[in-house]
């Protein structure tokens, strides 16, 4: 008798395959800007889960970065090797505007952000991770251009160009021993040298995308006050002018659960040259390179999205081609649950990171109103930190749907969900971003926020399917106002931000399925999300046990 062999799943075209992103494109975009675009959209769905792509993603993170410290002759070399795998898709994103589309004149106008995030939702999980230093270069170009002089404009220049050649990436120094994420902490120190040049002076703990030409980072000028006040922003580049290297020491590549296929090291500086970014002793480092870190939250978020996308496409593949008991997983009432589910969480994480580029693109563009300023200031901490942990739960149900063959190390799925559980980490833990959204709320962004969601979800206020949506967004948003008011503690803040999340995503489903109301799913979408319930529970009345280990037996009275 044959011995049974499992049909492989095979990934469709991630562009047409995937209804959830392209609804959720054309309710942000509109007719025809949607129309301008779509194509443009299909081809990076196309390439996206192509073989070739595919292929280049997984050989990428069979082959890790390496560190030569030494030359053969002993001279002090230390360079990164990355794969050419690496190297190829990271071409691909730039000759696909990765970088690059918001920074041009196109029709799409204060939409283009929108445009690019529907690029990089398809692109990033076949990236292997290659989105890193794209978010990075694309927070350090608008940074640049916003604060810095004519050098920094074309350094601006090369980051957002579609010439593979021409084009370079940025890196983002910030984490060091003390600092983390308190940035007064940094003791990185800049001193000029007789000819006027700043050099740079420190250890830097954490730096991604290692290889990139430039890196925006932090430190304090010889000088100026302590606390992040003194603190002032620098352009660095891996190579001087005279194609020499900077002085600038591998300590050590860090050896990491996943992204593995990026480089990140610890890095020495030795009196490395640098270049501030506007006036030094004015300070300001930190509100300068917080542009950086705005624009890169927005891209974590949009990871999150594509990786669940991309998680929910494997599950569904499986599903098609597995059977159990003579019936399809796709037929089974229990799995079809399951990855309904999975579905609305993705719709959700989408929903929010489209509204989070969509304010985004037009602050950006200039067209944004003082309220819109407001939304986009709340929305992007609320936004990162809840899209980062939808993934993770649900990129790792992914991994269970497929069963066994989806936790070994060739089905591609293992790194798919190591890749995803840096989310929460990078550009701000969830309780850092909770207590960012706190302060926010105090300017009026929760007001904002929360006033929003009243009118998105009014729009579906005549659907008699999606009545219990918007009746919960309603009674949802009377409780966060009570919690916001007494909110005061830093222990409720990672239970409101996530109820804001989970309120405002379902008050943009409500929005989005008026916009479709001849077709049922998305309203189907919101009613299930609201379903699930949108608020988080409190903060934990007691505390006190998770560090107190003082216990003993009680005595126990001597039996006879």
């Amino acid at each position: 008798m044959a011995q049974f062999l499992q049909q492989p799943p095979e990934l469709s075209d991630a562009w047409h395959s995937d209804l959830i992103l392209r609804q959720a494109l054309h309710h942000f975009l509109g007719d025809d800007v949607f129309g301008a675009a779509e194509a443009e959209l299909a081809a990076m769905g196309r390439t996206a889960t192509s073989r070739e792509i595919l292929d280049l993603a997984a050989r990428a993170e069979l082959e890790p970065p390496v560190h030569i410290p030494y030359g053969t002759w002993g001279h002090r070399r230390d360079e990164i090797r990355v794969s050419d795998a690496y190297l190829h898709l990271g071409r691909i994103g730039v000759q696909a505007g990765i970088t690059s589309l918001p920074y041009e004149s196109t029709a799409y106008r204060e939409k283009a952000r929108i445009v690019w995030a529907g690029l990089l939702a398809l692109w990033g999980p076949s990236s292997a991770l290659y989105s890193c230093p794209v978010a990075m270069t694309d927070g350090a170009a608008r940074t640049l251009l916003q604060y810095g002089g004519e050098e920094d404009v074309e350094v601006s220049a090369r980051l957002t160009s579609r010439d593979p050649e021409f084009a370079w990436s940025s890196g983002q120094w910030m984490t060091e021993t003390a600092g983390g994420s308190d940035l007064s902490g940094t003791e990185t120190l800049a001193a000029r040298d007789h000819d006027g040049a700043w050099r740079l002076s420190g250890t830097k703990w954490f730096t991604s995308a290692t290889t990139s030409e430039v890196a925006l980072t932090l430190a304090r000028p010889e000088g100026s006050e302590a606390g992040s006040r003194g603190l002032a922003l620098f352009r660095i580049h891996r190579l001087n002018s005279n194609g020499t290297p900077n002085r600038i020491i591998v300590r050590r590549l860090k050896d990491k659960l996943g992204t593995r296929a990026l480089p990140t090291a610890e890095l020495e500086l030795q009196g490395a040259i640098a270049y501030p970014v506007g006036d030094p002793f004015a300070g300001g480092g930190i509100k300068k390179i917080a542009t950086m870190l705005n624009i890169t939250r927005i891209h974590n978020s949009l990871g999150a999205a594509g990786n669940l996308g991309r998680g929910l496409a494997w599950a569904r593949a499986f599903a098609r081609v597995r059977e159990a008991g003579g019936t399809s997983l796709a037929e089974l009432p229990a799995h079809r649950a399951t990855l309904t589910d999975l579905a609305v969480d993705y719709a959700a994480t989408l929903m929010l990171s489209l509204r989070c580029v969509q304010l985004f693109g037009r602050v950006e563009y200039g067209v944004a109103d003082a309220n819109e300023v407001s939304l986009l200031r709340g929305l992007t901490p609320v936004t990162k930190l809840a899209t980062a942990r939808w993934a993770i739960a649900g990129v790792t149900e992914a991994m269970e749907c497929v069963g066994g063959v989806g936790y070994c190390e060739d089905s591609t799925i293992p790194a798919l969900v190591r890749n995803t559980h840096v989310l929460p980490i990078w550009e701000g833990t969830t309780n850092v971003l909770a207590l960012d959204f706190l302060r926010a709320a105090t300017s009026g962004a929760l007001e904002s926020l929360l006033d929003d969601a009243v009118e998105l979800a009014a729009a579906a206020m005549g659907l008699d399917r999606l009545k219990a949506a918007v009746a919960a967004v309603e009674d949802a948003v009377v409780r966060l106002r009570s919690a916001g008011g007494e909110a005061s503690d830093q222990a409720s803040a990672r239970s409101l931000a996530m109820g804001v999340a989970k309120t405002y995503a379902c008050a943009l489903m409500c929005s989005q399925a008026a916009n479709f109301s001849d077709d049922s799913r998305p309203a189907a979408i919101a009613a299930r999300w609201a379903q699930r319930g949108l608020l988080s529970p409190g903060p934990p009345p007691d505390t006190s046990f998770v560090f107190d280990e003082s216990w003993h037996p009680p005595e126990r009275a001597p039996t006879g």
